[in-house]
């Protein structure tokens, strides 16, 4: 969430940075700056009524004293005044905060300076690309024939069991699956992450905190009768761990990461972009979460790009980096950089992570701060990442590692699965 002062103070700046995003900010931006006018009006107003009825109320103490009964209750009626209007700006100000609190949900983040201006995903900036795509023998098939040709994954027992988009891992595609796991984690915790293990299910607040939730309800799956939401992303409880903690400065950075199954509603269409593992309603995510002082967060978004580029370095798959232009950003993000690895049986990129930095908007809404030495308190910067997201990495794997013999598991995997080959 953007901060009013911010808003109201640099107007135009918010709405030039938010049109990188094509969103026309100005009605809610000058919406904000009159609530935020009348929030403080009547703040002073209050603040005003208060401090005259309690040196009325010790006026009336010292009267009453003085044996001056007579002019006590003469004040005593002005107090009951003062209390009905102290009560009725009250009342103004709790519906006014309310009211500028969810126009400022509406408004997204302000992209970074480096963010390029674009509406589609064919904008995005390409900055790096590595690894050389094999070629593939004839015959070579996509993942999702590959599953079925060595019983590996089994999306018709999905269907069976849950519906259209949760798969079922079965006897060496689960080993696999683990093992992508264990590496992930392992690779996280000796770079000084920590790791933790986190509920599945979030309460709304978490949802607001990390922004998720007015942004992407709908893609959401819910439980009305206890309010709980299943977790998009393991960045949504392990950031909120954090919620309304004052840390101190040398506490950060706060490095942080978990595993978890990720669940997303997301819109069913038709075609190869969302077959097999492409577009999945659960799947499995190993996630890393940085609070850093925002004088070093850009340093530390930098290094979250090499950490990843490492793991898709020792896999040996080709992958290429983005930065996402504005109309492709997430609601929450100031600066983007996507994964992608190259599916050679598709002949297409697959995004396999994002690495963001959120700067103050999701801490704004968490209340996440740190004291610095001088004892005054700072809304800290938060980052998140994949590292990485499971099942197009899988793709990855089975389509770039296929032979006529089998799939090659990579070397670095073989002492996580126990096995070199799948056949």
């Amino acid at each position: 969430m953007l901060q009013t002062a911010f808003i109201r103070e640099n107007r135009d700046k918010v709405i030039q940075a938010l049109g990188k995003r094509n969103f026309d900010a100005t009605p809610l931006v000058d919406e904000v700056i009159a609530l935020d006018e009348k929030r403080r009006h009547t703040q002073v107003e209050l603040d005003t009524i208060l401090s005259e009825s309690n040196k009325l109320s010790k006026d009336i103490g010292e009267l009453m004293k003085a044996g001056e009964k007579a002019k006590a209750t003469l004040l005593k009626e002005r107090t009951g005044q003062f209390k009905e209007k102290s009560k009725e700006l009250s009342e103004i100000l709790a519906t006014t905060t309310e009211a500028l609190t969810q126009v400022l949900y509406k408004l997204p983040n302000t992209p970074a300076d480096i963010v390029p201006v674009g509406k589609t995903p064919e904008e995005n900036v390409e900055i790096h690309r590595e690894g050389d795509i094999p070629t593939l023998f004839e015959g070579a098939l996509p993942h999702w024939d590959l599953i079925k040709k060595y019983d590996i994954i089994d999306f018709e027992l999905g269907v069976k069991i849950s519906g259209p988009g949760f798969p079922v891992y079965k006897g060496k595609g689960a080993k696999l699956q683990r093992a992508l796991i264990a590496y992930f984690l392992d690779k996280n915790t000796d770079a000084g992450y920590n790791e933790y293990q986190v509920p599945h299910l979030v309460n709304e607040a978490s949802g607001y905190g990390t922004g998720q939730l007015p942004d992407k309800e709908g893609q959401m799956y819910h439980d009305a009768a206890d309010d709980l939401y299943l977790i998009p992303t393991s960045e949504v409880p392990v950031t909120n761990i954090f919620r309304d903690v004052i840390l101190a400065e040398n506490e950060l950075p706060v490095m942080a990461t978990a595993y978890t199954p990720c669940f997303r509603r997301e819109a069913g269409s038709w075609g190869a972009s969302v077959r097999g593992l492409n577009r999945l309603h659960q799947f499995d995510k190993v996630e890393i979460v940085r609070i850093e002082h925002p004088d070093n967060s850009y340093a530390a978004l930098d290094g979250m790009v090499e950490h990843v580029k490492n793991l898709l370095q020792e896999l040996k798959l080709p992958y290429r980096i983005l930065r996402l232009c504005g109309g492709d950003m997430g609601f929450t993000s100031a600066l983007t950089y996507d994964f992608e690895v190259f599916s050679t049986a598709q002949d297409r990129w697959l995004e396999i992570s994002s690495v963001s930095n959120f700067e103050t908007f999701q801490a704004n809404r968490l209340k996440l701060r740190f004291r610095d030495k001088e004892g005054k308190n700072h809304l800290a910067h938060t980052l998140n990442g994949s590292s990485l997201a499971l099942p197009r990495v899988l793709a990855g794997i089975l389509e770039n590692y296929q032979t006529p013999e089998g799939i090659v598991i990579p070397e670095v995997l073989r002492p996580y699965t126990g096995f070199d080959i799948i056949n």
